[in-house]
């Protein structure tokens, strides 16, 4: 099997442009392909984690990655898929926010020999003159087609700024540039990101000829990746500062049973002849695969030896045993009024829930316990003596534990 039937096979390709030529680049490992990462947070997540698993897909069969990171196009920030414009950026955040997402990409990248490049947009996009964006770039921009697109339509009624209106034509810059400095001829990205990519491609064949070899390739990237990138917590982060490896591990482990073989599928690197034979899995054996889902992939992202603990956690917990490797948390002495904390307070503080409001229903749905005794009352208080020593297991639901101590 080819690298591109490979991809088609895993469930990963949307739409292509060129198809003939793409698969000869990919299968010969002649692709030198970028995806780009707006730097709006800290840390990955995992809705960046198909993105990645692609690179490393492709690299492992002689293709160039190009990792392109948006310190420029951040400063604008994209419009797909969302109802309101993004909260600005400074220029300081961004960049420590590109510093973060270069340590995370080297665990699914090599970047070693010139195997793989990471490019910061900021570099062209900062230093570009108005007026000769405007006649170089913006001619070759038809306002009409732009408008038409999705990106831009679900946006229209409530209002779409003029700051905004300019991605797509960052974007598009954006291969154009890579094409002409480092070679770069396919470029991959979400399915919402369609047009963005097509302008890329068409501004590159009437700048350089329409036999300028620059093409396009969608994957089931955001409708898929950001449907995985959402909890009740929020995202799911790839630094284990944000997510410890527990928690990422948990999180895979608890996908739906309709989810887990296509998450298997798409994101491991299990060979696909092993993938088959799970598809008349059914009951218990879906657990089992939901095992191999969360180890594979809390062991890409955090290595093997954290996997192994993730698991053994988890077995632990399960079976009713005090956790080692059980997530903590850790209350100060400004959490207490008077020597005590309420329960509400508690459950946020220690990082079960993402408000006291979240928290108040998860106590009132009767599904917060402390040390093992479901607490009913939102009125429950508890000393700060409770907490030295070894500490408090507090647990939200079936699957959320943390062992809450004080400093």
């Amino acid at each position: 099997m080819t690298i591109y039937d490979e991809l088609v096979a895993r469930g990963l390709i949307a739409q292509v442009t060129d198809e003939e030529l793409i698969k000869n680049l990919i299968n010969e490992g002649k692709a030198t392909f970028y995806i780009g990462f707006d730097p709006t947070a800290d840390s990955l997540h995992v809705g960046h984690f198909m993105a990645l698993c692609l690179m490393k897909r492709l690299q492992m069969a002689g293709n160039k990655p190009i990792a392109l990171v948006g310190g420029g196009t951040g400063m604008i920030g994209d419009p797909s898929g969302k109802t309101d414009m993004r909260k600005m950026m400074t220029v300081e955040t961004i960049n420590h926010n590109v510093e973060c997402f270069k340590k995370q990409m080297s665990r699914f990248i090599d970047f070693s020999e010139g195997k793989a490049l990471l490019v910061n947009n900021a570099d062209w996009l900062m230093k570009l003159n108005y007026v000769e964006l405007l006649r170089e770039v913006g001619a070759c921009f038809s306002v009409n087609n732009m408008l038409r697109a999705e990106c831009y339509k679900q946006r229209m009624e409530k209002g779409l700024s003029f700051l905004e209106f300019n991605y797509m034509i960052m974007q598009s810059y954006d291969f154009y540039m890579l094409y002409q400095k480092y070679g770069c001829n396919l470029q991959f990205g979400g399915d919402d990101q369609w047009s963005n990519m097509l302008g890329g491609t068409e501004l590159i064949r009437k700048k350089l000829g329409k036999d300028a070899s620059a093409m396009t390739i969608t994957l089931l990237l955001n409708s898929e990746g950001k449907k995985m990138g959402k909890t009740v917590g929020g995202a799911v982060w790839l630094d284990p500062e944000k997510t410890s490896p527990y928690e990422f591990y948990q999180y895979w482990r608890n996908v739906g049973d309709a989810d887990v073989l296509k998450c298997i599928r798409m994101l491991t690197f299990i060979p696909l002849e092993e993938i088959d034979k799970m598809d008349s899995w059914e009951g218990s054996q879906l657990n089992k695969a939901k095992e191999i889902l969360a180890f594979e992939l809390t062991k890409l992202v955090h290595g093997e030896e954290e996997a192994k603990k993730a698991e053994e956690t988890a077995k632990q917990i399960f079976s009713g045993k005090d956790a080692k490797n059980m997530p903590s948390a850790e209350l100060t002495q400004e959490d207490f009024k008077d020597g005590v904390i309420d329960v509400i307070s508690l459950v946020f503080a220690s990082g079960l829930a993402v408000s006291k409001s979240e928290a108040r229903r998860a106590v009132q749905q009767g599904g917060i316990t402390v040390d093992q005794e479901k607490i009913t009352s939102i009125d429950t208080v508890f000393s700060i003596d409770k907490f030295t020593g070894d500490g408090v297991v507090v647990k939200k639901g079936k699957k959320n534990f943390r062992k809450v101590t004080v400093k």
